[in-house]
């Protein structure tokens, strides 16, 4: 059952990977980025408030001296990492931006080290190398010529959405320690979000996207917020109880490229080049060795996340 939990981040990393498919359509339609994510995450907290009802009140309970550390998940995890990615993307190529964004098991090995006492393995730092260069070869980038253009504020926002990533691993595995249930982080996280971003949000052109289709745009809503809000974010924090935050971010990183590009196959008809399909076989290889049993393999890694 514990090695299940490294299947974890990488389900994860493909439900994120699926956001381009609900993007384009809201993009098309007119939306703005903030109120891309708004909807998201306002629909995504009040599934997770009538969830929470029903299955625990007492998961609503949290203690006034904890708040920073929603607060920080939120505002900076959730926020940060999508307003500073979608900034990446206008700045830059959106695959060069998936590049950047897949630098944070970088940052969370190092702030794990400081914060978590987790220890950075060879296993790790080889398996971060491998699915780095996965990452870059799936994103098209080394094809992409010598003629790309570079925005220094688009390759900022890239590292700053990398290190947010990182942010939100280390914060949320700090609340689990402090025996927060896994809905009750992704809820008040969430909430947070929602909250900051409430003036910024085109309240008009949700109401017109919902009332063109009200069946079918709602039900796109509620799937948008399940499968890149609800059920990536849950998975992702409940593996931090039972596997490293470094290993996490490292499965979930390797995911989410793969499955960008495999959706686009199937969505957009965007056939894979060569060096995708290398790519998506070095990460592959670099996911499956991160959970192969050894002496620093996924079973120690196991017994320390769960070490107190």
């Amino acid at each position: 059952m514990k090695k299940l939990m490294l299947l974890l981040p990488v389900l994860s990393g493909v439900l994120w990977g699926s956001a381009g498919i609900f993007v384009r359509t809201l993009d098309a339609f007119g939306f703005d980025n903030c109120t891309m994510i708004f909807m998201r995450i306002l629909v995504a907290v009040i599934l997770l408030f009538f969830g929470i009802l029903v299955i625990d009140r007492k998961m609503l309970h949290v203690k006034l001296r904890d708040l920073w550390l929603f607060a920080v998940c939120g505002i900076f995890g959730i926020l940060g990492l999508n307003l500073c990615y979608n900034q990446a993307m206008v700045g830059l190529t959106m695959s060069l931006a998936a590049v950047l964004l897949s630098m944070s098991p970088v940052f969370v090995m190092v702030m794990a080290t400081f914060v978590l006492k987790e220890k950075i393995t060879s296993r790790k730092i080889i398996c971060t190398a491998m699915a780095v260069l996965g990452c870059v070869l799936v994103s098209g980038v080394l094809e992409s010529g010598s003629g790309m253009e570079l925005s220094t504020v688009g390759v900022l926002a890239g590292v700053a959405a990398a290190f947010f990533y990182a942010l939100y691993s280390i914060v949320s595995k700090v609340a689990m320690k402090r025996k927060y249930n896994v809905f009750t982080i992704t809820f008040y996280s969430m909430l947070t979000g929602t909250i900051v971003l409430l003036p910024f949000a085109d309240w008009d052109i949700m109401w017109r996207f919902a009332a063109e289709a009200p069946v079918g745009n709602t039900i796109f809503i509620l799937v948008n917020a399940l499968f890149t809000s609800i059920l990536p974010y849950i998975l992702y924090t409940l593996s931090l109880s039972y596997v490293d935050a470094g290993r996490v971010s490292i499965l979930a990183a390797g995911g989410e490229p793969s499955s960008a590009m495999v959706f686009g196959l199937i969505f957009f008809s965007e056939k894979p080049t060569v060096l995708s399909l290398c790519g998506l076989a070095i990460t592959i290889l670099a996911l499956w060795l991160l959970c192969a049993p050894g002496k620093t393999g996924a079973e120690e890694d196991v017994h320390a996340a769960q070490s107190p």
